[in-house]
């Protein structure tokens, strides 16, 4: 009955098509919302996931998320080193800056000091000079979108100034910026310039950033961290999802794509089952053929999932390559985020199945009441 049953699907390519494509639209919607929003959460805590260096983050205990602003003494920094299985641990200082280009024009930016030995936290990806370079004085290493918001119409070059908090800032290198959700562009430099451009306040640092020693797992170190120095201490990927959840728990990013997510369901659900209940009245005498020749109500049931499985496969893909093919093409073209894991994959599949699954047994309930004789007759 297999093959019978392919045979009715696609014996209609135009409504074989338009069923697929009720699929693959759910599919697409489902995949495009989920991915854009697993994309979002994530840059929420790109400073955390870029400093791949720091293995624990150690900081106030009431901080909850990357852009908390609680500062530190900077002899928490030692207090950290001499716990048992720490193997170093370094200052680290976020300040939002007032940047002034060479034009007159005031605008924000987001200055992070590092180690000045170590520069730990660093950008990995250089376009033009080298990290290296921060050794130099008032040395800054700028991303990309701070040096097109300075000198729009030039070419990248490094010995260009600008003053940061008023104080003078000489461009020694410009990185690319993996994607956050903050709108100000980033600034690094050493520790001991951001100090200054703190105004020198005397908790002078957000983080002390850390590692455990080799064998002694990062778990341990924090819990140590916590019961020696009063101090709240996460692993790297710890910090991240607390800033990530935050996020989700605190602002709109959750509901609002939970509700377009939700409007993609209903649209698959429209589209599948209006395109499923056509075919369904198209091919009704065929139907009623086969339960005239005997064929059972649970054999056209099975029928009908056979057909719901090829449809919801052929549209899952379909979407699916079309999500990634538009994300690919945002990543380029826009700053719009995308990001697909796994789990996205899986939980588009499920929606789509089931979907599918679920309009095609509704649409074969009509067959099920069928008097084939009836069908027979006209």
């Amino acid at each position: 009955m297999t093959w019978v049953a392919l045979k009715m699907l696609m014996g209609n390519s135009n409504r074989y098509l338009s069923m697929i494509g009720g699929a693959a639209t759910a599919a697409f919607l489902i995949a495009q919302q989920l991915s854009v929003f697993c994309g979002a959460v994530l840059q929420t805590a790109t400073p955390v996931w870029d400093a791949k260096d720091a293995e624990i983050w150690v900081m106030d205990p009431n901080i909850r998320f990357f852009d908390e602003f609680r500062h530190l003494p900077e002899s928490q920094v030692f207090r950290t080193r001499s716990v048992e299985g720490i193997d170093w641990a370094v200052p680290y200082l976020y300040v939002v800056a007032e940047a002034k280009s060479p034009n007159g024009n005031v605008h924000t930016i987001d200055a992070i000091g590092l180690d000045d030995a170590s520069l730990v936290g660093a950008p990995r990806q250089m376009i033009v000079g080298s990290v290296d370079a921060l050794a130099a004085p008032d040395a800054v290493i700028i991303d990309e979108a701070a040096y097109r918001m300075f000198w729009p119409d030039e070419p990248l070059l490094v010995g260009k100034q600008f003053e940061l908090n008023d104080r003078r800032a000489v461009v020694v290198g410009v990185c690319k910026q993996s994607p956050t959700l903050q709108v100000f562009p980033f600034a690094y430099t050493r520790y001991t310039n951001a100090k200054a451009l703190a105004f020198g306040k005397r908790r002078s640092i957000n983080y002390v950033l850390a590692c455990a020693k080799a064998g002694v797992p990062a778990d341990t170190v924090c819990n140590r961290i916590k019961s020696q120095t009063g101090l709240k201490a996460f692993t790297r990927q710890q910090f991240a999802w607390a800033t990530m959840l935050y996020h989700m728990r605190s602002t709109g990013l959750l509901v609002n794509f939970a509700v377009t997510t939700f409007l993609g369901l209903l649209v698959g659900i429209s589209l599948c089952g209006v395109t499923f209940h056509l075919f369904i009245t198209e091919n009704l005498r065929q139907f009623g053929v086969l339960k005239a020749m005997g064929v059972t109500n649970g054999r056209l049931v099975g029928m009908a999932l056979t057909q719901a499985a090829v449809v919801a496969a052929t549209g899952y893909g379909t979407g699916v390559g079309f999500s990634v093919f538009c994300g690919e093409l945002m990543d380029r073209t826009s700053k719009l985020a995308f990001y697909m894991p796994y789990q996205v994959l899986a939980g588009t599949a499920l929606a789509t199945v089931s979907i599918v699954v679920l309009v095609s047994l509704l649409s074969i309930r009509s067959v099920l009441r069928l008097e084939p004789g009836l069908v027979i007759r006209r």
